[in-house]
């Protein structure tokens, strides 16, 4: 029997540059919204309601009646055209709570092509009730049904990296605000997420932090109305964009005020040397090496600043959880570009229905580019054709992604370029 394939030309996830029917964001976190702007209008937009609330003050202008929310847990289903037969097929779509950031999502495809997972960007914490949840709504929702192909976010799929819940983390975070009375606390963040964090710190330290104007908006949006300032004669605790984070601005803060800076991230990893001076440190995003060993937890990587191992994405170990859960016959990383970049297959293959790949396969493989589209050749109006219900499977069978692109996957039935 001839294996089924999503065929070309159906959706794209967080690719924005091709033309398809239709197009999902699993949130908005500038890597996955690359080419998504104000005038964009390609077609239908499908994502989270809190993503929908955040997406006007991202994309000011932009034409709201192309934005259709999804709600988690539950099979929305929508009628697609056959760029190749002309005729109607039907995909379902259930959007699960990624645990990244604010309004992030997976998303869970399935139709006459099988069964497709995209992560997205994720973390799966095996104690966070959130993500128990998620994990109730994930095993649910598969049943018996195979997942054809796991979109995997890879960002950590080494062992090397190792790094606690996120609540042992910020109260990490804590204890070193703690331990420094008379500082100003420095915090480097993205323009969304880590909000648990800084909660965390105000409720422990009961302070209000400060934030930039932009970042003001997107918590008030969010319903953090008291926590959060502009005005930095009401707290010594502030949270600054990553950009402006430097050991630089640090060293130049301390000549005004003693102030240390601390960067919640599973990056950069201190790295100590197991041969001569073992006092001699630097900062690093390599792996574990027969000179070098990766030291996990929280580290002063300068006189002025600590790194704390707060990560919105999954450890390997948390990886390795998920990807037995879900068992898919086949499984691609949608990140290409890290410096620790590994393909998920290295380690998990056992886990799945194909051969794992060997170590020269992988070291072959390209690494300048993210992997998940799921590409479409026309537009179709589908706003009429949704529905939200809990639905029957549509078919299950496995789907192999064959193609690479930037951010995002493609799905496709050959491998030639468009």
């Amino acid at each position: 029997m001839k294996e089924r394939k999503m065929e070309n030309g159906l959706v794209s996830v967080d690719k924005w540059s091709e033309k398809s029917q239709a197009y999902f964001l699993t949130h908005l976190h500038a890597d996955h919204t690359q080419g998504l702007t104000s005038t964009w209008s390609k077609g239908p937009l499908f994502c989270s309601q809190l993503t929908a609330h955040l997406f006007p003050s991202r994309f000011p202008g932009f034409n709201l009646s192309l934005l259709t929310v999804l709600d988690t847990g539950l099979w929305h289903s929508m009628r697609l055209v056959s760029p190749s037969s002309g005729s109607q097929t039907t995909l379902q779509v259930m959007p699960i709570d990624a645990h990244h950031c604010p309004g992030a999502v997976m998303f869970l495809f399935r139709g006459d092509f099988g069964c497709l997972l995209f992560t997205g960007d994720f973390r799966w914490e095996a104690e966070c009730e959130s993500a128990k949840t998620a994990r109730e709504m994930l095993v649910d929702a598969l049943k018996d049904n195979a997942v054809d192909v796991l979109y995997l976010d890879n960002t950590y799929c080494n062992p090397a990296f190792e790094f606690p819940p996120r609540l042992v983390a910020a109260r990490q975070v804590v204890d070193i605000i703690d331990s420094h009375p008379g500082f100003d606390i420095i915090i480097g963040i993205d323009s969304l997420g880590k909000e648990d964090l800084l909660v965390h710190i105000s409720d422990m330290l009961e302070t209000k932090i400060w934030v930039w104007p932009e970042r003001l908006q997107t918590m008030h949006l969010l319903g953090f109305h008291d926590i959060f300032t502009t005005r930095t004669s009401l707290t010594s605790v502030r949270a600054v964009p990553r950009y402006s984070f430097s050991i630089d601005t640090l060293n130049q803060l301390n000549t005004m005020h003693p102030t240390i800076g601390i960067m919640p991230s599973g990056l950069p990893w201190m790295v100590k040397s197991t041969k001569g001076n073992s006092n001699k440190s630097q900062l690093s995003t390599g792996t574990e090496t027969g000179t070098e060993k990766i030291v996990r937890g929280v580290e002063r990587c300068h006189e002025y600043m600590y790194i704390v191992p707060y990560s919105d994405h999954s450890c390997f170990s948390e990886i390795k959880e998920f990807v037995e859960l879900v068992r898919p016959t086949s499984m691609k990383g949608i990140v290409s570009s890290s410096s620790s970049y590994v393909e998920p297959f290295y380690y998990f293959g056992g886990l799945c229905g194909e051969r794992p790949i060997s170590q020269n396969e992988h070291e072959n493989k390209e690494r300048d580019e993210r992997v998940i589209d799921i590409q479409t050749k026309s537009f179709c109006g589908i706003h009429n054709t949704i529905q939200s219900r809990s639905m029957k499977p549509v078919g299950v069978s496995r789907v192999t992604a064959l193609r690479r692109v930037s951010r995002g996957s493609k799905l496709a039935e050959n491998d030639s370029s468009d």
